[in-house]
């Protein structure tokens, strides 16, 4: 389709009355904050501190980040919320299943079937959570921030920290994504992965962030090295010294509904060569734009596209994957860095205020080079994959949503051998 096309459609859907934006019911729907230790019904107010928690919140549609209800402090000096969300996923695979019911992780895909396994139903409540959104001295130079969010992905429905981090004057501290990630920049969906190619990793971080001024942000940090290697005879990894190094610069229009990134990331990966005797290290590095845009009232744009090399840790679907560094084939004590791309587009129409729809394609591929041995053999490493997802959103009242999701994927290694899964899942969610 030509984009004279493309603008004549958006500008046709933007005429229709009935389509609005839509945004995530998790933190945007609940227009204002219940105060329980209160009895004034200041509406502008509670809509202020409604406004307070988003900003202290992680920026991500699968996120709640505003509660329902909350404490507020004498003198307003403070305000404390707790909420969380419970969600029920029920999915059926066919093709090749993915044995996890939440995340849909191409590189989860057997390469190695058993006859007969060829389909597969699967209920979840695992990404049910509670969070605690605390702010201290709002609205003042001094504010200070702390967010605590855990779902029930760990084994056995066992806690699963997500996020645990401060925020004061810019600065973010503790367990976050990664500042390589622009997580507010993800399509909306009822998988709990995501894209393939979308670089969304937790980490240890100490990030600091700036406004310019309305239009233009910049940030950069120093986060957890998170070494990824696939090792020879000759090699191994030893403990990592130096900090990842992340940084962007965004542009932003719309009120800051709509942005461009512009991010970079340097990394230092040690490991040993044992003929040598000595430590070696190798520079890695990547570049991404991201983002998020609405095309009209009725359509929204996500989109991401990331290159580097001795980066694939920061992709989701080979993270621990064995990819930033592998064997050089020409010496067995040494490690040579891995070229990786990946990215999405999706985009998002909204029907009504109530009911959207998303559609989105992934791709991620890797350039590992032919090599002898290893701890995982050459033939069997993963070369890329494809992600497809369509889905249809209803929000029934403020804070309850159900949605349907089909999702394909396929998985293909560097022998050439290829794999797909097929999975169609259904939800109820609430959040508080």
């Amino acid at each position: 389709m030509k984009i004279h096309h493309i603008a004549a459609l958006c500008v046709l859907l933007g005429c229709l009355p009935a389509l609005h934006a839509q945004t995530n019911p998790g933190r945007k729907d609940i227009k204002s904050v219940s105060i329980i230790n209160s009895s004034e019904k200041n509406g502008s107010d509670t809509a202020d501190i409604h406004k307070i928690f988003v900003d202290n919140a992680p920026a991500a549609y699968n996120v709640p980040g505003a509660p329902r209800f909350a404490i507020v402090g004498k003198d307003k000096k403070f305000y404390l919320g707790i909420g969380g969300q419970a969600k029920a996923t029920l999915s059926y695979d066919w093709g090749d299943p993915i044995d996890n019911a939440f995340n849909f992780a191409t590189s989860a895909i057997p390469m190695n079937p058993r006859k007969g396994d060829g389909g597969l139903v699967q209920f979840s409540a695992a990404t049910s959570g509670l969070f605690v959104n605390f702010v201290a001295l709002p609205n003042d130079k001094n504010q200070i921030g702390a967010y605590i969010n855990f779902n029930l992905t760990g084994s056995g429905y066992g806690f699963d920290l997500q996020y645990a981090y401060i925020k004061y004057r810019g600065i973010t501290a503790g367990y976050n994504y990664s500042l390589f990630s622009d997580m507010a920049a993800a399509p909306p969906s009822i998988d709990n992965e995501g894209p393939c190619g979308f670089t969304a990793i937790p980490n240890g971080v100490i990030d600091y962030a700036y406004n310019i001024d309305k239009h233009w942000k910049v940030a950069a940090g120093i986060e957890m090295p998170m070494l990824s290697a696939t090792t020879g005879d000759g090699t191994y990894t030893v403990n990592q010294r130096v900090p990842d190094i992340p940084a962007y610069v965004q542009y932003s229009w719309g009120g800051g509904q709509s942005w461009l990134r512009f991010s970079a990331i340097m990394r230092n990966m040690l490991y040993r060569d044992v003929p040598a005797d000595r430590n070696r290290n190798i520079v890695g590095w990547g570049v991404k734009m991201s983002g998020s845009a609405s095309l009209c009232p009725a359509v929204t744009a996500y989109w991401q596209g990331a290159y580097g090399k001795g980066i694939t840790s920061y992709f989701q679907d080979l993270y621990e994957g064995g990819l930033d560094l592998v064997p050089d084939g020409d010496d067995s004590g040494r490690l040579t860095p891995v070229k990786a791309w990946g990215g999405y587009l999706g985009l998002q129409y909204n029907l009504s205020r109530s009911v959207f729809m998303t559609t989105t394609y992934s791709h991620l591929r890797n350039y590992a080079p032919r090599y002898e041995g290893g701890s995982t053999p050459w033939d069997e490493q993963y070369k890329y994959a494809q992600y497809a997802l369509a889905n249809i959103m209803w929000t029934i009242s403020p804070g309850i949503q159900c949605g349907l999701e089909y999702i394909y994927g396929r998985r293909v290694d560097m022998d050439g051998a290829s794999h797909h899964d097929n999975r169609i899942q259904t939800m109820l969610q609430f959040t508080f």
